[in-house]
């Protein structure tokens, strides 16, 4: 007999908003997570605060999650693996591993929430020394200090006096292949600036840049308060090398608006690094036969007008496994995932009442 269960694959924010919005309308899932617990990468990576509002992003992200937990109509099941899967929209069969065990999942349709990873800067970027240099440090990095409020040279564990932000690194980039805008890299570059400067008041922060691009209502919440509030010097330019000089950092670069040369000592440099495809999401691509973009995300067949159907019937993408997104977006499209999920479990349970 067809299940009426939904499978999400995935559960960061987009399938655990999927999996509230399916369970309120008293559907059943089962949630298939990577890691050991939800969250995704605001968890994962250890995410100081949520952009832009600045909230605490373990007390934000749990406040989604503890509703799930217990929940009798979700099969949460963590440290698994989607290893196969078989049949049609309505009636899938899906090969779930947990701990070196295989069972299968019936389920009427799979949302995949499968996420991004962040961009490795020492693959092609060597210029900047992040696998040379202990200063050298990114994005996710530099969250994981804010969190536990100690940003410090990993050098030599002393806070430092002057920060540079280096912009766009793997994203906007035909060199390397990715040649798409990361989204939120100059919205979070400016968050974690005002966390700094917060932290740290007498220490200078730079932002380096080619042109900012503020998500939204980010230009008001994020990036003139990072300037008129916060004095974060944003400095338009193209960061072409980070050097060693005795104890510190040098970058050296263009300044595009004076139109000359900019050559400054740093004590730590913060690669914002853009979004990839995640390893998950390309192994979904194969296995589920989903058609993958020219950048490596999931395809949607609607886009604009539907941005969570597959040309596979029955499953559905939701969140950054579909291209770069931040944290609203990824929710949204997990709820409308989940409602497409819905509407499909509908047909079908009518269709089979009308066939008597």
């Amino acid at each position: 007999m067809p299940s009426d269960r939904v499978l999400i694959i995935g559960g960061g924010p987009a399938g655990i908003e999927a999996a509230r919005n399916l369970a309120d309308l008293g559907i059943p899932v089962t949630i298939v997570e990577a890691r050991e617990r939800l969250g995704g990468m605001p968890i994962h990576a250890q995410y100081a605060a949520l952009t832009p509002d600045l909230e605490d992003a373990e007390t934000a992200m749990n406040r989604r999650i503890e509703p799930l937990l217990g929940h009798p109509l979700v099969d949460l099941r963590c440290n698994s693996a989607v290893t196969g899967s078989s049949g049609t929209a309505g009636d899938f069969r899906v090969r779930v591993a947990v701990g070196g065990k295989e069972d299968v999942v019936p389920a009427a349709a799979i949302i995949v929430a499968t996420g991004f990873q962040h961009f490795d800067p020492g693959r092609e970027t060597q210029m900047y020394g992040y696998y040379e240099f202990d200063d050298v440090i990114t994005l996710p990095d530099c969250e994981k200090m804010l969190k536990e409020h100690k940003v410090v040279r990993p050098s030599n564990g002393q806070p430092p006096e002057c920060v540079a932000f280096i912009q766009c690194v793997g994203s906007r980039d035909r060199q390397i292949g990715n040649e798409f805008c990361s989204k939120v890299c100059c919205g979070i570059a400016s968050k974690e600036a005002i966390e700094i400067r917060q932290q740290l008041p007498n220490c200078k922060v730079f932002i380096f840049y080619i042109d900012m691009r503020m998500y939204g209502y980010w230009e008001n919440e994020l990036y003139w308060p990072a300037q008129e509030k916060h004095k974060v010097n944003y400095v338009r330019g193209i960061v072409s090398e980070v050097l060693k000089k005795g104890d510190r950092l040098v970058i050296r670069g263009e300044d595009t608006t004076l139109g000359r040369p900019v050559e400054a000592p740093m004590d730590l440099v913060v690669l914002s690094v853009g979004m990839e495809p995640s390893k998950g999401t390309r192994e979904m691509a194969k296995l589920l036969g989903l058609p993958q973009n020219p950048y490596g995300y999931l395809d949607t067949v609607g886009v604009p007008l539907d941005t969570v159907s597959t040309a596979v019937e029955g499953v559905f993408a939701a969140g950054s496994c579909t291209g770069p997104a931040d944290l609203e977006d990824s929710i949204s499209a997990g709820a409308t995932a989940a409602m497409r999920a819905a509407v499909l479990l509908r047909k079908k349970r009518a269709g089979a009442e009308a066939r008597g």
